[in-house]
């Protein structure tokens, strides 16, 4: 009866191993990833950088003492803690009607339309105007002695003046104006993006133009929104000119960012205006995380996009 020898280890492949470029490769890491290299120091120098700085700087109090103080004489303080309300009244619902606004718009622009072009131009020419010129106009037209004002004291219809500038309203109809372009074309671009095929096919099922829109056409864009009125609300979070041009700064306008600026420009306490920074991130960190959370909950499958 014959022993079986144990069974001898392949010989292994002659030739030289493969190199360590080759080895990256194989794993998804080659030259093209030197294109990230700018992006990468962009980012660090201009956002990383800064950031650290200020989350730093925060937490040294001009006075010295407690890391905290700053932090702790903001919210104790109720005519700066109450800017927090006063920044979200504006900014939400102003992100808010800029997405609402641009669905019905950029649903209808969607395919092939005539004067597409021309309307698309028209929506988007308020982003060449800036936050300044946007003001003055805003001022010439709903100003106290504006068109708007003289239109209505010449048809009888007041005596006085409607006020809509130097107020809330100023302020959020300059948000309006600014923002609603870019609201406009991230939602525009979505809705180009959801296959027309999907929409056609509910439609040979039977499906009205508004159940075609309400369950096939809303989930797609779902995401999308949500990345808009994320932008939107980022943009309008931040207001500061506008505040200032076209609100009422001292009252009904005081929002964060004028808060930060008198901190660090009129009381040159640099500390507590990167505090009160830090708190703008955070708010704007947690609205956007809600928003997000959300999004997923409403809708979690593809865009249906053609790309």
């Amino acid at each position: 009866m014959s022993v079986d020898s144990p069974a001898r280890p392949a010989p292994s492949p002659s030739g030289p191993k493969p190199g360590w470029r080759h080895r990256l490769a194989e794993h998804g890491v080659d030259r093209t990833l030197l294109l990230l290299v700018p992006a990468g120091i962009f980012i660090v120098l201009l956002f990383v950088y800064p950031f650290c700085y200020g989350l730093g700087l925060s937490f040294q109090p001009q006075s010295g003492g407690n890391p905290f103080s700053n932090y702790r004489t903001f919210f104790s303080d109720a005519y700066q803690r109450d800017s927090i309300w006063i920044t979200l009244k504006l900014s939400l619902p102003a992100a808010v009607l800029n997405v609402v606004a641009s669905v019905p718009i950029a649903y209808h622009l969607r395919g092939r339309h005539r004067g597409k072009r021309t309307i698309t131009t028209v929506l988007v020419v308020p982003i060449t105007l800036g936050t300044v010129l946007t003001a003055e106009g805003l001022l010439n037209f709903l100003g106290p002695n504006g068109w708007f004002n003289r239109i209505l004291r010449d048809l009888h219809l007041i005596d006085g003046s409607v006020r809509l500038t130097n107020n809330y309203w100023g302020v959020f109809f300059s948000l309006i104006i600014t923002g609603f372009p870019f609201a406009f074309l991230l939602v525009l671009s979505y809705l180009s993006g959801i296959d027309p095929s999907l929409e056609k096919a509910a439609a040979t099922l039977g499906a009205s133009p508004w159940q075609r829109f309400r369950w096939v056409m809303l989930p797609l864009l779902a995401p999308g929104l949500a990345t808009t009125f994320c932008l939107t609300f980022v943009l309008a979070f931040s207001v500061f000119p506008s505040a200032v041009l076209v609100g009422n700064p001292a009252g009904s306008t005081r929002v964060l960012s004028l808060v930060a600026y008198q901190a660090a420009y009129e009381k040159y306490d640099y500390s507590m205006a990167s505090a009160i920074a830090m708190i703008m991130g955070v708010i704007e960190l947690l609205v956007v995380a809600v928003v997000l959370v959300g999004r997923s909950r409403f809708y979690a499958g593809s865009t249906g996009g053609k790309g």
